[in-house]
């Protein structure tokens, strides 16, 4: 079975609309309008949804589908003629008398508003279209059932309409150039079945206030939806419905000139955090994390020509720094950030050098104050790293960074159950090394202190982590601090030390051998697993409740983003010439470019399983379908490593 595709309409501020082609919401967070109150965080729910039926001389037919438990009501869905999901989601209907319809929706930039328009595409008489609106005013990954606090009772004002449906949650606006009949209902018993696949509650309850009417033969209709804020009442307060529509669409038609699809997805997880910026790691459930930004940042931003984007997203993730550490999570309102990342300090080292060394490239100048900022907090990090810091993060007497407490997984491969970790790596990750390694680099270009450094953890890295059986790189060495004691598990982390990075700290034939072994055993169209078959606890298909998916995280799942290291360290063994560039643009590059079509429309996926299914002989994507570092690194693939005309220069 192919899978489910998914449009994407991101609003800048952390806050979205999505859905499916067909219409039919799967998800929770499928919504009309989900806003950020506290952005990027905060999210609720306010508009899930809405019905629609297109009436004519000859009947009444319905624009929507809805999943219940014992049925998929009503029909519209099958009559969906033609959809496009650039420069936003358009679908076209054709009704069973002829009858032509074109439906529009996009999100505005910088404001919690959501714009929908549905039209005639050839002029006709008689006929009126009805949207009853769906909506609940919960968490964005909570979900909502009928109760009898909910506050159907709007305020009225000419064609605006105002309802607050709970205390505490932001009010619901809406323009409409429609007549509205109040008419409170509750539908009962919507069904999820992304949610039901993955083990979760999927049931839920929405109330409809009334009732949308519109005479489609005697214009376009226009309804623009917003979660309450000063900006949108100053937005929608008198405004006329149709003319604000049009104002919106040519804004965001402007707007989205971007050069390339990844540039326009890119686009979407670049978010305001306070004065500031940051990076939504995925939609439609994560927030931003550091490691994720970091590693992202180097596609969206630097390979995306936006280093103004990357300098405030580095300005304001290092003001968290703390004992050399910066936060795996920022906190939100009233919470506490979370410092339980090895690599994220070390991803920022890589991240702020590459803005800080960006070549002569245009638009990437950094001001004096900015660039001491930055490089005092590199410096902040070598230090904290090299002393020691929190969870026996510290410079080992080999050169090589150990790392690891019980109970608190550092690396990126973090999943736990039960309270166990699935795969402890607590000693000296390989991945690890090879960012230590390229931070002393960094460190070097300003210190004979990390310089000499660098030069003794390589010789311990080439020394140590070499594993002649396999042709490849041990994944962890000195384990559980035990020295001498080594993981031979064959995943994707020893990439980093041939590619994905500046420094390599393996070269030639050892090199080449460890990118023949990851191709062989490793590779699929999607990227490389992230363990070989054969291995204790390989896990072929992401599938299941919570526990179950937990444990096959990082147990064989492909996860896209690796395809950003493994190609480049296929390249650089390579001597990265025209020949073998062009050959990974199309082994490589156009299975991924291919996906753009499926899943999340536009985007990369987080994961997709290990093994291709049965049916169709395709490696099913999986998780967020929407995924920052996914999308950084392909984007990074295009601009700076596969269209490069020299080798990737070293630090």
């Amino acid at each position: 079975m192919s899978p489910v595709r998914e449009w994407l309409e991101a609003d800048g501020l952390g806050g979205f609309a999505s859905g499916t082609v067909e219409g039919v919401r799967t998800r929770r967070y499928h919504a009309v309008l989900l806003a950020a109150t506290a952005p990027p965080g905060g999210r609720v729910a306010l508009v899930n949804g809405f019905d629609a039926w297109v009436e004519t001389p000859a009947g009444r037919y319905a624009l929507t589908s809805q999943r219940y438990p014992d049925v998929t009501y009503p029909d519209g869905a099958r009559r969906i003629h033609a959809f496009e999901s650039e420069p936003w989601p358009r679908w076209e209907f054709r009704l069973e008398d002829g009858t032509r319809v074109a439906h529009e929706l996009f999100v505005a930039y910088a404001l919690p508003v959501t714009a929908m328009s549905w039209r005639l595409l050839e002029p006709r008489p008689g006929v009126s279209l009805e949207v009853r609106p769906l909506l609940s005013g919960r968490d964005s990954h909570a979900l909502h059932h009928q109760n009898p606090d909910f506050d159907f009772d709007p305020e009225r004002a000419q064609g605006l309409l105002a309802f607050r449906p709970y205390r505490g949650v932001p009010g619901i606006l809406w323009l409409s150039n429609a007549g509205y009949q109040h008419d409170p209902e509750w539908y009962r018993q919507f069904l999820y079945q992304e949610e039901r696949e993955r083990g979760l509650d999927h049931l839920e309850d929405l109330a409809s206030p009334g009732v949308l009417r519109w005479s489609l033969s005697e214009g376009a209709a226009s309804w623009i939806v917003a979660a309450e804020t000063p900006e949108t009442h100053t937005l929608l307060d008198g405004a006329i419905a149709r003319a604000a529509f049009e104002r919106l669409r040519a804004a965001e038609r402007v707007r989205r000139q971007y050069p390339s699809r990844l540039h326009r997805a890119a686009d979407a997880y670049i978010v305001r955090r306070g004065e500031g910026r940051t990076i939504v790691a995925g939609y439609p459930w994560f927030n931003d994390w550091g490691r994720d930004t970091f590693i992202a940042l180097r596609g969206l931003c630097l390979a995306g020509g936006r280093p103004a984007d990357a300098r405030a997203i580095l300005l304001e993730w290092s003001r968290a720094m703390s004992e050399g550490m910066l936060p795996n999570r920022l906190p939100e309102p009233g919470g506490e950030a979370e410092y339980n990342s090895v690599d994220a300090s070390l991803w920022f080292v890589i991240a702020a050098h590459e803005l800080l060394e960006p070549a002569g490239e245009p638009g990437a100048r950094v001001p004096a104050s900015e660039r001491a900022a930055l490089e005092s907090a590199i410096e902040t990090v070598l230090d904290a790293y090299a002393t020691g810091t929190r969870y026996r993060i510290g410079m080992d007497e080999d050169g090589l960074l150990a790392c690891g407490v019980p109970g608190v997984p550092l690396t990126w491969m973090d999943a736990r159950v039960e309270g166990q970790d699935v795969t402890p790596r607590t000693g000296k990750p390989v991945e690890v090394q090879a960012l230590w390694l390229n931070a002393l680099a960094v460190g070097a270009r300003r210190s004979e202190r990390w310089r000499i450094a660098l030069e003794r953890g390589l010789r311990a890295f080439r020394e140590r982590f070499w594993n002649e059986s396999r042709g490849a790189l041990f994944d962890v060495v000195d384990v559980e601090h035990r020295r001498g004691e080594h993981d031979p598990a064959l995943r994707p982390n020893q990439l980093f030390a041939v590619g994905g990075l500046p420094l390599a700290p393996i070269e030639g034939e050892r090199a080449r051998r460890v990118v023949d072994t990851v191709e062989r055993e490793l590779w699929t169209p999607l990227g490389p697993r992230t363990l070989a078959r054969g291995e204790p606890g390989y896990a072929p298909f992401y599938r299941g409740g919570v526990a179950e998916r937990d444990r096959a995280y990082h147990q064989g799942t492909v996860w896209p983003w690796l395809a950003g290291p493994f190609v480049e360290a296929w390249l650089r063994v390579r001597g990265s010439t025209p020949e073998a560039r062009a050959e990974a643009r199309e082994r490589f590059l156009a299975p991924l470019l291919r996906h753009l079509d499926e899943a999340g429309l536009g985007h990369v996926s987080e994961l997709a399983d290990a093994e291709p299914d049965p049916a169709t002989g395709l490696h099913t994507p999986r998780g967020c379908p929407f995924q920052a570092w996914s999308v950084g690194e392909l984007l990074r693939l295009e601009r700076r490593v596969v269209a490069a005309r020299e080798p990737t220069p070293t630090p």
